[in-house]
């Protein structure tokens, strides 16, 4: 691996993490941060020089002010194109060797430097995609950080003859949300009751019919597509991530009731196959207490540590969310998506350390942005299974061409492949295809 000396005319927590991020996570160098001047010039290896001046034959990237704040500011991205592709935080210095501060502009997307600024939530109090500004870019479906990475890369080899950097190797991860393992068995004799009442009154005789035969065991329910995804999962050599909704009923939240026999069974078989995390409740979003018991309980059935987590509803307050998730040492974070819009909300398709900014440095949470979920394409966007295919192909694609990581969010369902979701049994089966070629 490659060593790499970066000369900085200040060294700060926000610079250090996205320098490591940019240089040793993509680009694979080892990095040495330095503000010497004569060690810098003294040391015979490839070395970048980043700030405001350029001195001599030096590789040198001129910096914007971003990485040298504390405070947060609203920033003035003044986007333009370079080499084919959108880019911001511009710099007018012709011995840079980009022309925008790429630092800046990648701290900018993975911190979430803009859901910290004033903005206007959803009824569930999330960050809009449509607020973003890769949406309104339109480069949302690009991961416009990686491309970035990759253009810098190609100049360091440009001006370093014969360097080589390591080859990087693109991922798929399909993972899964448990919000409702069955769709009429295990709810238990008050809940089935009052949807038999409920389906009376409303004269759905024909929901009535399905939702008896279930419970007498003469239908299979709906929503049990486990062994189809264990065959899946066989079939095509995949290494899933499950995250379970393990809490006590409410508005949002109806899954099966966490005392059900049946309902732990299943998280057990389904963790002999695949990684297990938390689906912290909608009730959980701002009560740690309650969080700190689902967790607990989660973690009991499998007597193991529960070290994952996606947010139910993708409900995500920045920094909050991810101060309790490290408070019950998680590890891994999945929610970092949209489920309006398909695409790379943080700009990268790999994985990285959550930045505090409130706190203004790194933690040891790490998260995995998920590109694609069935609800987007289904509910969000009404498309038809055809067009769903295309854009997970186009998604794909993107994502092999910075050899990054691509993650899927599906529901055990989706995959019933009736009713609302009928035909789109095929669509993941396409998409998984397209996925692992």
């Amino acid at each position: 691996m490659n060593m790499i000396l970066v000369l900085v005319p200040k060294i700060t927590q926000r610079l250090r993490y996205v320098i490591d991020l940019v240089l040793h996570e993509q680009l694979g160098f080892i990095v040495d941060i330095t503000t010497d001047e004569t060690i810098f010039h003294a040391y015979e290896g490839v070395k970048l020089s980043y700030g405001e001046n350029h001195s001599g034959n030096i590789f040198f990237l001129k910096a914007t002010q971003l990485l040298f704040e504390r405070e947060i500011f609203s920033q003035e991205l003044k986007p333009f194109v370079y080499a084919g592709e959108t880019a911001f935080f511009p710099v007018f210095n012709k011995e840079s060797a980009l022309p925008f501060d790429i630092f800046a502009a990648v701290f900018y997307l993975v911190s979430r430097y803009e859901e910290y600024i004033p903005f206007v939530k959803d009824k569930h109090g999330r960050f809009q995609a449509l607020s973003s500004v890769l949406f309104e870019l339109n480069i949302l479906q690009k991961p416009i950080v990686n491309i970035w990475c990759l253009q810098l890369g190609q100049r360091l080899q440009e001006h370093f003859n014969g360097l080589k950097l390591p080859e990087r190797k693109y991922h798929f991860i399909p993972t899964y949300d448990i919000d409702a393992a069955w769709a009429y068995k295990n709810k238990g004799i008050i809940r089935s009751t009052g949807s038999f009442i409920s389906n009376l009154f409303d004269k759905n005789f024909a929901e009535m019919k399905v939702r008896y035969n279930v419970l007498r065991g003469k239908r299979h329910d709906p929503y049990d597509t486990f062994d189809l995804q264990l065959d899946l999962q066989h079939t095509y050599q995949l290494r899933p991530v499950y995250f379970i909704l393990f809490a006590d009923y409410g508005a949002y939240d109806k899954n099966i009731p966490i005392e059900s026999t049946e309902f732990q069974e299943l998280i057990k078989r389904l963790g002999d196959y695949a990684d297990i995390g938390i689906h912290p409740s909608y009730a959980s979003f701002d009560d740690k207490t309650k969080l700190k018991s689902e967790v607990y309980q989660l973690s009991r059935i499998l007597n193991r540590d529960i070290a994952k987590s996606r947010q139910h509803f993708l409900r995500m307050n920045l920094p909050m969310t991810y101060h309790n998730l490290i408070d019950l040492d998680i590890k891994e974070d999945y929610t970092m998506g949209y489920a309006s819009q398909p695409g790379f909300r943080a700009g990268i398709a790999d994985s990285f350390f959550f930045y505090d900014l409130d706190h203004d440095g790194p933690t040891p949470l790490r998260v995995h942005p998920f590109a694609l979920m069935d609800g987007t394409m289904r509910d969000y966007l009404n498309m038809e299974p055809n067009a769903a295919i295309e854009l997970a192909r186009n998604l794909i694609r993107e994502t092999k061409k910075v050899n990054g990581t691509f993650i899927t969010l599906w529901h055990n369902e989706t995959l019933s492949d009736a009713k609302r979701w009928a035909g789109w049994l095929d669509v993941y089966k396409q998409i998984i295809i397209e996925a692992i070629q």
